[in-house]
């Protein structure tokens, strides 16, 4: 299925450097959207025109100023966003109690400040065009369950939710709609290192973490960028203008609630 309405709208996605950022954007790319793919891992700060349909920026989510620069770049360039993917996000793994305070701090700013900061500046800019528009946060499955070794993480993704629930109350007189995806465990580069970082932790190979990882999952198989990707594009097409604040799972089956 495609949806017309989002040939030439302007799409702004975090975390567009690889894994399920990627592939969100080259979802909307494929739908004919303008897409504006911002990641730390690229090297302008300024916007870059990469082809009539895509245009990149580094950006660090979880500084402010950093953020700010990028929203005032879009604003010069017209580029003010239909909507907004955001997608950026890191994890760090250890038991709790032996948790390095300096991983929790970074992970909260990154997954839960970077999610603050992105919804500040970007859905302000986006408030300017007095429009309806569709606003998307990247939460997971562990923003509604605890996980071994993934207090941080866990911790980071309950509070996107938090966040996505309160501005979706904000912003719904300007009917813009604000959900979050909360996938479960996706075939990326961060999930394979997880599972290397796991192991260890446990005392166990990768491939036991892989083993029950596809165990956990009623569907009998871990996700795919493009699964979550799919659900993105769900949440920014016309079908779900009466839905905001919600967290849709996307997960196999693994959390159902």
């Amino acid at each position: 299925m495609t949806f017309s309405n989002l040939k030439d709208q302007i799409v702004f996605v975090t975390g567009a450097h690889q894994g399920i950022g990627q592939a969100v954007a080259q979802t909307f790319l494929n739908e004919g959207s303008i897409v504006v793919e911002a990641d730390l891992a690229f090297e302008n700060t300024s916007l870059k025109k990469v082809s009539d349909q895509v245009y990149q920026v580094k950006v660090n989510v979880a500084d402010e100023e950093s953020v700010k620069s990028v929203s005032s770049e879009l604003e010069k360039a017209d580029l003010i966003p239909n909507v907004l993917a955001h997608v950026a996000g890191i994890s760090t793994m250890d038991y709790l109690v032996d948790s390095k305070t300096s991983d929790f701090d970074k992970t909260i700013a990154v997954n839960t400040k970077g999610t603050y900061l992105i919804a500040k500046y970007i859905t302000n800019l986006m408030l300017k065009k007095d429009r309806p528009a569709k606003v998307i946060f990247m939460a997971s499955q562990a923003g509604k369950n605890g996980y071994r070794a993934m207090a941080a993480y866990s911790a980071s993704k309950h509070a996107v939710l938090g966040l996505t629930k309160t501005l979706a109350i904000e912003l719904a007189p300007k009917q813009i709609n604000v959900n979050a995806v909360c996938p479960g465990i996706i075939e990326t580069a961060m999930k394979h290192r997880e599972r290397n970082d796991g192991a260890k932790i446990r005392g166990l190979k990768p491939d036991d973490i892989e083993k029950e990882d596809n165990s956990q999952v009623p569907l009998g198989r871990t996700g795919k960028p493009q699964d979550v990707a799919n659900v993105v594009l769900f949440l920014a097409s016309p079908l779900s203008d009466y839905m905001t604040g919600q967290a849709i799972n996307v997960t196999g089956g693994m959390t159902m609630n």
